[in-house]
């Protein structure tokens, strides 16, 4: 067909769509195209209505055709392998899921090529040893995401496979909190029938895994009837072994014996989300142990080195350190004598030190030039003294102070002449600007249990008042009277005073200090404090009495808020009771932990002396504390295995989300039904 014929063609095709010409069967090719055309329509319309993501979607896992080397083989010296699935594949996460056991020093190349993935090892390959690639659910398809599941390819070097399985949790030793992404390993024990401790810090694990979300782990590749020991590695520097002090690890003392046998577990078969057809027995092999719990930690004594100085205004600067110290830094000036009179204000642990410059004539000062001494920790690990030399500039400095304050009292006396302007009797009002007073929280403040003592904090250092500027009343019928008190100064800290008291139930109180009684440390003074109070009736609270079973001493027992802090503490008395008195309604819930060296707090483990952390419980449940009522409880703290022991509801490292095909043609099946009763609806 020439060009001109092909123009005439596609007019008079036009003029018969538009309906200017009426179609003859003589016009055969036009109406062939005219009867090609209204098939594609119509197909395209079917397919539209009835399949609106153009057909099926695949819910089908992908399924491994073959490898090189088989999997599970035997012999097999190959260290590039290459399995092939039914379709294309990719991996999802893989430096999170995927684990290769033995560890390997040098990190192998795992990677998704179409229908294929291929794994690279680089290590030289150990003897007589089964080598394991955990993909966990990393592996789906390319086009929809259908997980193939779990997944596990192995091989031996040797004559036969090793194939059993250990598993269980790691546990923050704090707060039972799964760990998740931790490395555990095992080392197998030697032919005198022990595990050294040595190995952990030299030697980098015989088999290894990770945690999920759970806090979960499963070494597979474990010898049948072997004995290990267990570890647990937050590893920084990926050599599988504790080789620095800052890694988070756990361990256990006692060997265990890898062993299976047959089991049976029940499955639901489910109809929908809310209706089962019935619950059939599944046999499978039960690997053992598959309860083993470790308990991580971070030891103390960590590595403790300068990590700034902060300076946000003159009067005042903070040293941060790496890691705590009861021992607090020196200072010697260089520009200026002595220890320059700074006022210290140590954080808790001693790893923050804020000081305080009462003498202006150095806080105004541009650069403060000092010679900061202090503990170091050195290349052996040890804390040893360091000097270094530091200029410190404010980052607001006096000056820009003063003008800022400028700018304040040009803005204070334009208002004043502008009220004055509208008001001839107007009075100017004192300056603001001109005088700075104390500012001072107060916690807790307002209405108060009778166990509870506020703490005031003052803006800067301040001396102790005079005890007869300080006024404590209580209300009696509608007169105030005098009240026993003591207004006493916290221990290392020169800006925090605690209010000491006998409150009475369903009562009012009121402290008042009296201005200029408190004098801080940069010469500000106080305005007039009056700070009320009022205490609850009986009847607002609710009582608690736990008694612990399973350990006899040393116990203290927490109560704990739904974001897991603790609101109250007791110790367990002689008799094995805790006792909560004037507790507000609410739910609460409990842990304990065993106070083994008997200093208030929890401690850590230290792994060269083979002292582990302090254990710590959590009772399942939250207590609904109701106000007028007395409850009692018995806690066996041992007879809940730890990784059930915390409550979901207070537990902030959640699960991770299970891959599930999608039952997206469910979706697609009836949309097309209700498309269609559209259809009828309508009479098309």
């Amino acid at each position: 067909m020439n060009n001109k014929n092909y123009y005439q063609y596609v007019k008079e095709l036009w003029d018969v769509i538009s309906g200017r010409r009426v179609l003859s069967f003589r016009n055969s090719s036009i109406y062939f195209s005219l009867s090609i055309l209204s098939f594609y329509l119509f197909v395209s319309a079917c397919a539209n209505i009835g399949s609106p993501d153009g057909g099926p979607y695949d819910e089908t896992p992908p399924r491994v055709v073959t490898s090189n080397p088989l999997n599970q083989a035997t012999n097999s010296d190959k260290r590039k392998i290459s399995i092939l699935f039914n379709e294309y594949v990719k991996i999802e996460n893989a430096s999170e899921k995927v684990i290769v056991s033995p560890p390997q020093t040098e990190a192998p190349n795992i990677r998704a090529v179409g229908k294929s993935v291929r794994i690279d090892l680089f290590d030289t390959l150990q003897a007589n040893t089964t080598y394991t690639v955990d993909f966990s659910d990393a592996i789906v398809d390319n086009n929809e995401g259908n997980p193939m599941g779990n997944y596990t390819f192995s091989f031996s070097t040797g004559d036969h496979i090793d194939t059993m399985e250990v598993s269980g949790y790691v546990l923050n030793a704090e707060d039972l909190e799964p760990v998740k992404g931790i490395l555990v390993g095992l080392y197998e024990e030697n032919e005198e029938g022990i595990v050294p401790d040595s190995l952990f810090r030299t030697h980098h694990f015989d088999r290894v895994s990770r945690t999920n979300g759970s806090g979960r782990f499963v070494i597979k590749g474990v010898a049948r009837d072997k004995r290990y020991r267990a570890f647990a590695l937050k590893d920084m520097d990926g050599d599988f072994m504790f080789s620095q002090k800052g890694e988070i690890i756990a361990f256990d003392t006692t060997l265990f014996t890898s062993s299976c046998g047959p089991d049976i577990r029940l499955d639901t078969i489910w109809r929908d989300s809310t209706h089962y057809d019935s619950i059939q027995p599944v046999h499978y092999t039960h690997f053992y142990p598959d309860d083993i719990v470790l308990r991580s930690f971070l030891e103390e004594g960590q590595d403790r080195h300068l990590l700034k100085i902060q300076r946000d205004l003159p009067e005042s600067f903070t040293v941060f350190f790496t890691a705590p110290s009861d021992t607090l830094p020196h200072i010697q000036g260089l520009s200026f004598e002595g220890d320059g009179g700074f006022i210290v204000e140590p954080s808790l642990k001693g790893d923050t030190v804020t000081y305080w410059i009462p003498d202006t004539t150095l806080a105004y000062a541009d650069t403060l030039a000092l010679v900061l001494s202090y503990l170091d920790t050195d290349t052996l690990h040890q804390l040893v003294w360091k000097a270094d030399t530091q200029y410190i500039v404010p980052k607001t400095s006096h000056a820009k102070q003063l003008k800022e304050l400028e700018k304040k009292n040009e803005e204070w006396e334009k208002e004043q002449k502008k009220k004055a302007k509208q008001n001839k009797n107007y009075e100017p009002e004192p300056n603001p600007n001109l005088v700075t007073y104390l500012s001072l929280e107060c916690k807790p403040s307002g209405t108060i249990d009778p166990n509870q003592y506020p703490i005031f904090t003052f803006s800067e250092p301040v001396t102790a008042p005079d005890s007869s500027a300080i006024h404590f009343k209580i209300k009696v019928d509608s007169l105030w009277e005098d009240a026993p008190f003591r207004f006493e100064s916290i221990e290392n800290n020169p800006r925090k005073f605690q209010l000491f008291a006998e409150w009475e139930l369903e009562n009012q109180y009121t402290l008042e200090i009296d201005s200029g009684a408190v004098i801080g440390a940069l010469g500000h003074t106080n305005k007039p404090i009056k700070q009320d109070f009022r205490t609850r009736k009986e009847d607002d609270y609710g009582e608690l009495f736990v008694k612990i079973i399973g350990e006899d001493k040393n116990v203290i027992v927490q109560l704990l808020n739904s974001s897991d802090k603790p609101v109250r503490t007791e110790y367990v008395k002689d008799n094995g009771f805790a006792e909560f008195y004037y507790l507000k309604p609410g739910d609460y819930y409990m842990r304990c932990f065993v106070d083994r060296n008997g200093d208030g707090v929890w401690t850590t483990g230290d792994y060269d002396s083979g002292t582990a952390p302090e254990e710590v419980f959590y009772f399942k449940e939250a207590f609904p504390i109701k106000a007028k009522r007395e409850f009692k409880q018995d806690w066996n703290i041992r007879s809940v295995p730890g990784m059930k022991q915390k409550p979901a509801k207070i537990t902030k490292q959640k699960p991770d989300k299970t891959k599930d095909i999608k039952a997206r043609n469910k979706e697609r099946d009836a949309a097309m039904e209700r498309e269609s009763r559209k259809r009828g609806a309508s009479g098309r």
